[in-house]
C-alpha cells in the first residue's frame, strides 16, 4: 500500500505545523486543517487513514465533529485535548475516537501513538502472501520459501525481508528499517547490518556479491525486484489474491 495518510485538525498553527512536520519524516501523508466548517468541506475528498482531532476548534466542539467523523465512517480517530478528566476522555471515547491524548504531550509518545493506530491500516491492507519471481513471503505462517525450498528465517529477520520488499527497489536507511521492522526495538541501527548479513546468507547465491538485498552506499540497503524476477526465468511479481486482517500482529 502507499503511505497512510493523516488528517490533522488543530486550531492552534504552531501546533499544528509541528506535528504535521513530524509526521511527514516518519512517512506519512499529511493533510491539515483548523476548523470544522474546512473539515467538513474537504473530508470526502480526502478521506484520510487516520484524522487527530483538537477537542476545542475556533468554530466549534471538536467531540461533536468527532461524532460526525464516526458517523461518516472514518476508520481511525486521535483526540488531542487539553481537557484531562476522566469524564472529558470518557466522553472522547464514546464519541468515536480510538485513541484520547492530553496536553502538554511528548512528540515521541505521540508518534508511537500513531503507529500503533496505523498499524491497524496496513494489517488490514495487507496481502496473504508476496511473490517475487522465485521468492514467496507466506504472511499467515511468517515463512519464506525461495527457489522451492523453505528457509528457516529468524521473526527479526522475517520482518526486516517484508519491509524491504514494501519499498522494493528503493533503499531504505538503516533507522527507517529498524523503526518499521521493530518498532519497539531500542537497538542501534547498525544492529540492522548484523540481521542483513545473517538474511543474505539464506537467499543470495552468493552473500558475498549480494544481488538480491543491495548496499546503498551512505544510505543504506534496497530489495532488487528486478534482479530476483530476472533470477527467476522473468516471472513478474505478483501479490496474493486473499487479503489478511490480523496477520503481521
Amino acid at each position: 500500500m502507499g503511505a497512510v495518510s493523516v488528517q490533522i485538525i488543530e486550531g492552534n498553527p504552531h501546533l499544528r505545523s509541528l506535528l504535521g512536520w513530524h509526521l511527514q519524516q516518519a512517512g506519512y501523508r499529511v493533510f491539515q486543517s483548523a476548523d470544522v466548517v474546512r473539515t467538513r468541506d474537504l473530508f470526502q475528498s480526502r478521506q484520510p487513514d487516520l484524522v487527530i482531532l483538537d477537542s476545542q476548534l475556533p468554530d466549534g466542539d471538536g467531540v461533536e465533529l468527532c461524532k460526525w467523523l464516526h458517523s461518516q465512517g472514518q476508520p481511525l480517530i486521535m483526540i488531542l485535548s487539553a481537557c484531562n478528566t476522566e469524564t472529558d476522555i470518557v466522553t472522547g471515547l464514546r464519541a468515536g475516537a480510538d485513541d484520547y491524548m492530553t496536553k502538554p504531550f511528548g512528540m515521541q509518545e505521540f508518534l508511537a501513538r500513531v503507529e500503533a493506530l496505523t498499524r491497524r491500516v496496513r494489517l488490514m491492507s495487507a496481502p496473504a502472501s508476496l511473490t517475487y519471481g522465485d521468492l514467496n513471503i507466506d504472511l499467515v505462517q511468517r515463512r519464506v520459501n525461495f527457489r522451492g525450498d523453505y528457509i528457516d528465517l529468524t521473526p527479526q529477520e522475517f520482518s526486516l525481508l517484508y519491509v524491504l520488499t514494501q519499498a522494493a527497489g528503493s533503499p531504505l536507511s538503516r533507522t527507517d528499517l529498524l523503526r518499521r521492522a521493530w518498532p519497539d526495538a531500542i537497538d542501534n541501527p547498525r544492529t540492522v547490518d548484523t540481521h542483513i548479513l545473517s538474511l543474505r546468507k539464506k537467499i543470495e547465491v552468493d552473500p558475498r556479491q549480494p544481488n538480491i538485498i543491495q548496499t546503498v552506499r551512505n544510505v543504506g540497503y534496497r530489495f532488487n525486484v528486478e534482479r530476483v524476477s530476472a533470477e527467476s526465468n522473468g516471472h513478474s511479481p505478483r501479490v496474493g489474491a486473499s487479503l489478511a486482517s490480523s496477520y503481521l500482529s
